[in-house]
């Protein structure tokens, strides 16, 4: 199970079960707020939505402005290990005691109001009280879900709005469509910002556009073909050439080219709006661009890869970067999904490249049980078993593979903390695998 942080009443009030369930819709944030003392108006944002790389680009957005000089708060979800990771200023999680002493600032309000708000809510007010109390100069702010309705769009207008790529995902509670999902996500975008978007289908494309333009926000399309030269795609990470000179960034596979201009454009706006940023601050942002969980090597003999895909587009752009970085390659699947997620699309990438599946139950009330999901990959003709935990998951998988082989495990980022944690104990000599 995940550390949930319990040093004092004010984090139990936050994480009390009662307020778990996820609520779209601003008002209960909008007067927590205001109870607070609006923290919000007195900062600076960059607002990053969409589907996939949502993390990755804030991550390197708030790593080029840390070493432009900037005092940078960061708010991503969800967390791997510890709820601390959450709130982030200049790459250091909230401490613990600054955690419990934000967070019983704002569970005391919360407290006090008719209609309670849920833990996100909560969380992101005390990333917001935090913020300020921190100096920060500006706060790349992550989306938890859509946009228009999500908790953190209390914000003002922020510098920049960001939209990475939209794709189906929460369709019970966004929309059927595309154009209905980009539409929530499009509700993020405020009169008077920027708007960066990175490359779309064209339906989703059309409405951000039309945001947009009855907004009167220009609008700028990331594109890293026309962004970088020479790109080169390596287990080490990528390299390539921007405004003609190197970079590097220690993040694998080509789906990261894509993160990586919308930040640059991001970075380029942004200095568009007055904020000095250095090509070198740019640079070394990059090189110094930490984002667990997401195509991470855990281990060297056997290769341990593990990522957060969870969704379609996701699924596709791991099982292409498997792909490109070893082609022909057999690898051992450990995986775990939510309920709700489009499994056959999921999975279906993977299958050619299977060997087996070792199948877990991730943490969360949202999760497909293993045994379903073992159920299910062997009616498509792989080989699947089930695990009680993730812990035993990485354990079993583990003792199935030589030195030689490959491991890739994904579905969820809910697991994701268990299996670096498993994976760290389950390594250790004299454990030595088959």
């Amino acid at each position: 199970m995940k550390n949930e942080n319990s040093v004092g009443k004010g984090l139990e009030s936050l994480c009390d079960p009662r307020w778990k369930d996820s609520r779209l819709g601003l008002e209960r944030t909008f007067e927590l707020l205001r109870l607070m003392g609006n923290p919000e108006r007195r900062l600076k944002f960059i607002h990053v939505t969409g589907t996939n790389g949502k993390g990755s680009t804030a991550a390197m957005i708030a790593s080029a402005l840390i070493e432009a000089g900037l005092t940078v708060g960061l708010f991503t979800s969800p967390y791997l290990e510890r709820m601390n990771e959450e709130i982030q200023v200049n790459r250091m999680p909230i401490p613990d005691r600054d955690f419990e002493e934000n967070a019983a600032f704002t569970s005391g309000f919360a407290d006090r109001m008719e209609d309670h708000p849920s833990e996100f809510e909560m969380l992101v007010c005390t990333a917001l009280e935090y913020f300020l109390h921190s100096h920060c100069d500006i706060v790349v702010l992550e989306v938890g879900m859509g946009g228009l309705r999500d908790a953190t769009n209390v914000i003002p207008c922020p510098e920049v709005a960001v939209v990475t790529p939209v794709s189906l995902d929460h369709t019970g509670i966004l929309g059927n469509t595309l154009e209905e999902i980009a539409a929530e996500k499009a509700g993020i975008i405020k009169a008077g910002c920027d708007v960066i978007l990175s490359r779309q289908a064209p339906e989703t494309e059309q409405v951000l556009r039309r945001r947009c333009e009855e907004l009167g926000c220009p609008l700028r399309l990331a594109d890293p073909k026309k962004l970088f030269q020479k790109p080169r795609i390596t287990l080490h990470g990528l390299e390539f050439l921007y405004r003609g000179q190197p970079f590097t960034l220690p993040m694998i596979g080509r789906h990261q080219l894509q993160n990586a201009a919308a930040a640059l454009t991001v970075l380029e706006t942004l200095c568009g709006r007055g904020w000095q940023i250095s090509d070198e601050a740019i640079r070394r942002g990059l090189a110094k661009t930490s984002w667990p969980g997401r195509l991470e090597i855990l281990l060297e003999a056997p290769l341990f890869l593990l990522d957060g895909a969870h969704n379609p587009q996701g699924a596709q752009a791991l099982a292409d970067a498997l792909t490109e970085l070893m082609p022909g390659r057999k690898f051992l699947f450990l995986a775990g999904v939510l309920a709700d997620k489009d499994r056959q699309h999921v999975f279906a990438p993977f299958l050619p490249m299977a060997v087996r599946f070792v199948t877990v139950t991730p943490d969360s009330p949202r999760a497909l049980p293993g045994k379903r999901l073992a159920d299910e990959l062997r009616t498509l003709g792989v080989q699947a078993e089930s695990c009680n935990s993730v812990s035993e998951g990485v354990e079993r998988i583990l003792s199935l593979a030589s030195p030689k082989d490959a491991i890739c495990a994904f579905g969820s980022l809910y697991q994701a903390g268990e299996v670096r944690a498993a994976v760290s104990v389950f390594s250790r000599p004299p454990y030595r695998g088959r």
